[in-house]
């Protein structure tokens, strides 16, 4: 291990220190696998013999495994139906070891489940059951005076922001958390979504892709450019993003072309990817804000937390489905160089 990853791989077993809220949008995320070995006579689709079934927490909760698998500690944050699929997802978060006592339970909105099917290693279709209507505000009040009650308390040292747009987070809510988060030292993260046409100021870390950089920034999206110092449309977005939300990190994370870090009157930092294999991107983007967190917490600062969180969507790209990295897992990348 080389003397640098030898100082980023000593971050990692501080992370067991720090208590996290994760705020957003939860889901059940159901995974069916099979084989496809013919062509169906009904429609042009392939016929899928179902070997196995899974069921995973996705959105929101794939943050909170993330976490916890590094070890972390969570608090589950945010709205899940009075139904057997709520109950399923609630079982599961506590089995990894989250707290749930601040999930709200609503008997008028359904639990948030995502099926995909799995044929060959390759997915083929997936199948959402949602409500993305706003939840109602007195659900909304009730969930936001459990965050303030736990910052006020110091029994969490960050917030999570995870904006899937399926009607919990609101610009109103969410500045007021971050306002009052902010003036009592916790640090805030933000997966935005570009749907959502509110801007949050004073983060301490927003982590879009470059789609999703480009939407907030309601800019026409262009390709990337290398070497990233002369990608113009890129860094013109980002300068965008910073000045309008104020943020203090802007972690664009680039896909095959790894990361890119933005601060205010900073260079921007190119982070090439760590990935050696690539099966599946999804959840990858939970595992860099959940690493990046973390980090920072643990002392490093936002250049060593986003090397340490490229290491860390290099392992989970390499896994099939929405796998969360585990604390040996980083150790193992971070040795590898």
């Amino acid at each position: 291990m080389s003397t640098r990853n030898t100082d980023l791989a000593a971050f990692v077993p501080r992370f067991s220190g720090f208590r996290i809220a994760v705020v957003g949008d939860m889901m059940l995320d159901r995974y069916i696998f099979g084989r496809a070995s013919r062509i169906s006579p009904e429609a042009p689709v392939p016929v899928v013999a179902v070997e196995r079934e899974q069921e995973t927490a996705g959105g929101a909760s794939n943050v909170t495994r993330n976490i916890l698998g590094l070890g972390g500690k969570v608090v589950a944050c945010g709205v899940v139906g009075n139904d057997a699929r709520g109950d399923a997802l609630v079982r599961l978060l506590e089995n990894d070891g989250a707290d749930c006592s601040c999930i709200i339970r609503t008997p008028d909105r359904p639990t948030t489940v995502k099926t995909r099917v799995i044929a060959n290693n390759q997915q083929v279709v997936r199948i959402d059951r949602e409500l993305t209507t706003p939840v109602p505000p007195e659900v909304r009040a009730a969930l936001e005076e459990k965050i303030m009650a736990m910052i006020r308390a110091k029994s969490i040292q960050a917030i999570v922001f995870e904006d899937y747009a399926k009607g919990l987070l609101d610009r109103e809510m969410m500045q007021r958390l971050a306002d009052f988060a902010r003036a009592n030292g916790v640090i805030t993260s933000l997966d935005p979504h570009p749907s959502q046409p509110f801007v949050i100021r004073g983060l301490t870390l927003m982590t879009p892709n470059r789609a999703e950089a480009f939407g907030l920034a309601g800019a026409y999206y262009r390709g990337g450019v290398h070497p990233i110092e002369n990608d113009r449309p890129l860094l013109d977005v980002s300068k965008k993003l910073c000045g309008e939300w104020q943020v203090e990190q802007l972690l664009v994370t680039l896909g095959a072309d790894g990361m890119a870090l933005f601060m205010e009157n900073r260079p921007v930092l190119h982070i090439p990817t760590k990935a050696r294999e690539v099966f599946d991107v999804s959840g990858a983007g939970d595992t860099v804000i959940a690493t990046f967190t973390l980090s920072l917490l643990a002392g490093a600062t936002p250049a060593q937390s986003a090397e340490i969180s490229n290491h860390a969507a290099g392992v989970v790209v390499a896994k099939v489905g929405t796998v969360p990295i585990t604390a040996p897992e980083l150790l193992v990348s971070l040795a590898a160089g």
